[in-house]
């Protein structure tokens, strides 16, 4: 019969009470079952009623196990952050990389060390270097970069930190000293970063980091503080020498197409006279040809008419004319000079008059062989006086 069945005779339940009894008592549950973990550890406790002092202290060790045991289980377990990652040591070695979230460890055996890898690291250096042309420039440049990959970072290299920087200044160096002053300085100044930033790539390649650049930055180049004066004042007279060559470029921009076009304009012009003197002289001797004909026919009258241009041609020239008589002892003067004034005094039709009575002379020889030329063209309107 079940202990808790209604009946006459009841057993006893399992805590060692009637079946009146109420709940068991705490303490006896913990005596019972420490005097079963006794049994099992093998322990000779004494009889119902005797004393248990002289009791085994394995359960007291269990206990102490237990708690050490969940105690060494808490503390194997660690955060990692998003932008972290960590590295796992087991006894001294490599052995994994956790990623972001509640990883567990085994304590003592295995330690963690945490790596930033989403952070935006950077360093700047300031040196003075010597280019190729043995000059000296202040370099500033700024170098940005993060851990790419967390395990070379903490264990293949000793301060990885450190031999970037000793790397950068060794590439910048390079670059500074393969270049002359006036290309670090303004020239080919955005050329250097890309350089330096190439040979330091292949620096942390070989040298196996776990770095990788985001950005290389020169900051400023410039003379060293001892001689900034000095070189300002290069610098002014190497603007001023850029100044006064755009200057000299736009004169000659302006007075080269000028004084081509002027050079132009002469050699027209030398042209038209070569081609007008070849026509005079072309004139000039067909008018002589003519007037050898001429004479030939009548030399005493071409004679004469010619005598008569030479004579009109001088006498037109001056305002006063001295004339010799024959068998006289004095000069007759024409004051033609006053003469011309008055004529001139009495208006445009007596003016008109008079130059047509003058030039009547020049227009006497028409009788010239019937050569078609103009009053220019006489046949005695020439210097040639040979003939006579």
């Amino acid at each position: 019969m079940a202990w808790n069945e209604p009946g006459g005779n009841k057993p006893k339940d399992p805590w060692g009470g009637g079946g009146d009894q109420g709940p068991p008592d705490l303490d006896e549950a913990l005596k019972n079952l420490k005097d079963k973990i006794n049994n099992v550890f093998g322990s000779k406790g004494g009889g119902k009623g005797g004393n248990s002092g002289g009791g085994s202290p394995w359960p007291v060790v269990v206990i102490a196990i237990v708690v050490a045991a969940l105690v060494y289980g808490f503390v194997g377990w660690f955060q990692v952050d998003q932008r972290e990652r960590a590295v796992v040591l087991r006894f001294g070695k490599f052995d994994r990389i956790v990623e972001p979230g509640l990883n567990w460890r085994a304590p003592i055996f295995e330690q963690y060390e945490k790596v930033d890898v989403g952070q935006n690291r950077r360093f700047e250096i300031t040196e003075e270097m010597l280019t190729k042309d043995t000059n000296i420039v202040s370099v500033t440049l700024q170098v940005q970069y993060q851990v790419l990959d967390p395990r070379p970072f903490l264990l293949k290299v000793a301060q990885p930190e450190a031999i970037l920087e000793h790397a950068t200044s060794s590439a910048l160096r390079h670059v500074v000293g393969a270049s002359s002053m006036d290309d670090v300085l303004k020239d080919n100044r955005e050329a250097i970063p890309l350089q330096v930033r190439e040979r330091l790539a292949d620096y942390l390649n070989r040298y196996d980091t776990g770095l990788v650049l985001r950005q290389v930055v020169l900051d400023k180049t410039e003379a060293p503080n001892a001689v900034r004066d000095a070189f300002d004042d290069v610098s002014k007279a190497k603007e001023d020498e850029d100044r006064f060559r755009n200057e000299a470029e736009a004169y000659r921009n302006a007075v080269i197409p000028q004084a081509r076009g002027e050079a132009r304009r002469v050699t027209e012009e030398a042209e038209a006279y070569k081609q007008q003197a070849v026509d005079r002289a072309s004139g000039d001797a067909d008018r002589f040809n003519d007037l050898l004909t001429e004479y030939r026919k009548a030399p005493d009258v071409t004679r004469e008419r010619l005598y008569i241009e030479a004579m009109t041609q001088v006498y037109g020239a001056t305002s006063k004319v001295l004339v010799d008589v024959d068998n006289g002892n004095s000069l007759i003067y024409l004051p033609l000079e006053q003469l011309m004034k008055n004529n001139a005094a009495k208006g445009s039709d007596s003016s008109a008059q008079g130059g047509a009575q003058r030039n009547a002379p020049a227009s006497a020889g028409a009788d010239d062989g019937g050569s078609g030329r103009s009053g220019s063209r006489s046949l005695y309107s020439t210097q040639n006086q040979g003939l006579r």
